[in-house]
């Protein structure tokens, strides 16, 4: 699936963006502990060239972004694009998907039962905005170092945290993360942390409408529920 990527990246374009991206970290001549990527895929596309890594983008696109990050640190060491980076866990690849298949099970509808949305998937979600919070700060990637000064893991980029879709904040930076080598304590390097925007929006179904408009379903009743959605 490697060489899908590498060969889909090259025929849309995304590879040359990737290395643009990449000559902006390389010349601003400071060392990240994360260097981030968007790239834009076409899941219509992948799925031509290779059905199983379309399917896997789709449906597990978590694990599918590893497939990337892995492709992008062997073109950034074969390129040498940037110099600084030493370790593949600081590179952070976010997915973006065009669109999706326009069918059922990818729509994201609250107001739909049963709620089978537990694969940490891409869904496709509509609604009407009722409440935005203002834009504050969180941490997409961390560094940390281990206070054993004998362990391999108190120098370099071998401890990194990234941010992951769903996570919270404490699941990338707090106080109590151990040494996967020697379990000694780990200490943040806050020379490194990147920082990133999110804002909070609450969303409302716009099925809401209907009811606005003054339609009847036969119902006695309804209850609207907003859901909160984290833009980042």
């Amino acid at each position: 699936m490697r060489e899908v990527v590498l060969v889909y990246l090259d025929r849309s374009g995304g590879l040359q963006k990737f290395v643009h991206d990449c000559k902006k970290y390389n010349d601003s001549k400071q060392s990240y502990a994360v260097y981030r990527f968007i790239i834009s895929i076409n899941p219509s596309d992948i799925a031509e060239l290779d059905a199983t890594l379309g399917n896997y983008i789709l449906h597990n696109p978590l694990q599918a972004a590893q497939i990337f990050q892995s492709v992008c640190f062997i073109a950034i060491k074969t390129l040498s694009l940037i110099e600084q980076l030493q370790t593949e866990a600081q590179i952070s690849i976010l997915l973006k998907p065009t669109h999706l298949p326009p069918l059922p099970s990818y729509v994201l509808s609250l107001s739909a039962y049963p709620f089978n949305y537990t694969p940490q998937r891409f869904y496709m979600s509509e609604g009407i905005v009722i409440a935005m919070g203002t834009v504050t700060k969180y941490t997409q990637g961390a560094r940390f170092l281990c206070t054993e000064e004998t362990c391999p893991f108190s120098e370099g980029f071998r401890c990194i945290r990234v941010h992951c879709p769903g996570a919270t904040e404490s699941a990338t930076v707090r106080t109590d993360f151990v040494c996967s080598l020697c379990s000694s304590p780990l200490q943040e390097d806050m020379k490194f942390r990147v920082l990133g925007d999110k804002q909070i929006v609450e969303m409302i179904d716009a099925k809401i409408l209907n009811a606005l408009k003054g339609y009847s379903n036969d119902q006695s009743h309804f209850r609207m529920q907003a859901f909160t959605v984290f833009l980042r």
